[in-house]
């Protein structure tokens, strides 16, 4: 049965359109009609605004679980039902540097998940982990962290085929042969976490990296003299940068500067260690986090993931930023889609395209997920 819905505004991921009827078959979208004169004549529900569902690649946990400590399927639905009731509709849980045992336990967690609930919003995980520079570990543990071995890699890529959609690595910690075997996969390989000097950084993506994991935060920062990993990835126009749009990751001043220079390859992600800031402390082992005026730390004070949502990163780059609405869109749904070689799939309001939509208010303040598959 053919179903139909109105929007005042429609971003479809590269367009804005006025006034548009959207019909839906199946789950799947077969035709937009734009041009009507008003949502006065029509008889299906209708929204201020609609765009495709928002897609956030780095999220860490929901409003009550963190996946790396708690791999399962309580989690996983806890991460997806919180995403989506923050107005996100696809996402990337995010596992985080552990025992390989935990990591191969959340690809085998992550697979039987998707199978069971294939509506769920999730795309697959990310890998942070665990080839990270101790240097710029973060709130990473350091004895969970490893050299890259081709053993490793070949079983990590065997093993999650299909379900590891990103993974997060140091660079430099990495040969050419073994970056290889990463990079010949599907996988989409992100650097971060790194120290790589502005050569080795150059190096990777001349190689085929092409997106780095929270620019600015845990890498090696520009400089006059010493550009790092932050200045390869501002010059290089095939590398896409997510930011964290919190204030605290990175002062929206960096966040303006990266968005004016990296255009269509600039993207928001939460990287949220819980939803809803209903967690207030938190332990994992020796990994440790409370939220303290509002974000969260570890006892190192260390920043132990971000407290926002994909939404409020949103918000605030259209309030703070003045940015336009149709772009904040784009950022948070063709870009990440097409950063993880999804763009095909998910991301856009197109016809075949699955009929999962974020809706919104004009203060930007009412985000929810509609979900017609």
């Amino acid at each position: 049965m053919e179903k139909l819905i109105f929007a005042k505004k429609l971003y479809t991921g590269r367009e804005e359109l006025s006034n548009c009827q959207v019909r839906i078959s199946d789950g799947k979208i077969i035709a937009l009609d734009s041009g009507f004169a008003s949502a006065d004549v029509f008889r299906g529900e209708v929204f201020d605004h609609l765009a495709p569902g928002f897609i956030d690649i780095h999220i860490n946990g929901g409003e009550k679980f963190y996946f790396t400590g708690k791999v399962d399927e309580e989690t996983l639905v806890d991460i997806t039902a919180s995403s989506r009731k923050y107005g996100t509709a696809w996402c990337l849980p995010t596992l985080i540097t552990s025992p390989v045992e935990n990591i191969l336990k959340g690809i085998t967690v992550t697979a039987q998940f998707i199978k069971r609930h294939p509506q769920s919003g999730m795309l697959g995980m990310h890998l942070e982990g665990p080839f990270l520079n101790p240097v710029k570990r973060g709130a990473h543990l350091l004895k969970y962290i490893q050299q890259p071995s081709a053993d490793l890699l070949n079983m990590l890529v065997q093993q999650g085929v299909g379900i590891i959609k990103m993974i997060t690595i140091a660079p430099e910690l990495f040969s050419p042969q073994q970056l290889d075997i990463l990079l010949n996969s599907p996988i989409t390989v992100s650097a971060g976490h790194s120290n790589a000097d502005y050569q080795q950084a150059r190096a990777g993506f001349d190689q085929g990296i092409r997106t780095v994991t929270h620019l600015y935060n845990a890498m090696s920062a520009f400089g006059h003299r010493q550009p790092g990993l932050t200045g390869a990835a501002l010059e290089d126009d095939r590398i896409f940068t997510p930011v964290i749009a919190d204030g605290v990751h990175c002062d929206f001043g960096a966040v303006s500067i990266a968005r004016k220079i990296k255009g269509e390859k600039f993207l928001l992600i939460s990287d949220a260690l819980f939803l809803g800031r209903k967690v207030k402390e938190f332990k994992w082992g020796a990994f440790d986090a409370h939220l303290e005026n509002g974000k969260y730390v570890n006892s190192e004070g260390n920043l132990a993931g971000a407290s926002v949502s994909l939404c409020d990163c949103v918000r605030n780059v259209v309030d703070l930023l003045k940015l336009p609405v149709k772009e904040a869109v784009e950022m948070v749904t063709i870009r990440p889609a097409t950063a993880i070689g999804m763009e095909t799939k998910v991301g856009m309001i197109k016809v075949g395209y699955p009929a999962v939509f974020t809706a919104f208010n004009d203060t930007l303040d009412n985000f929810r997920v509609i979900d017609m598959q």
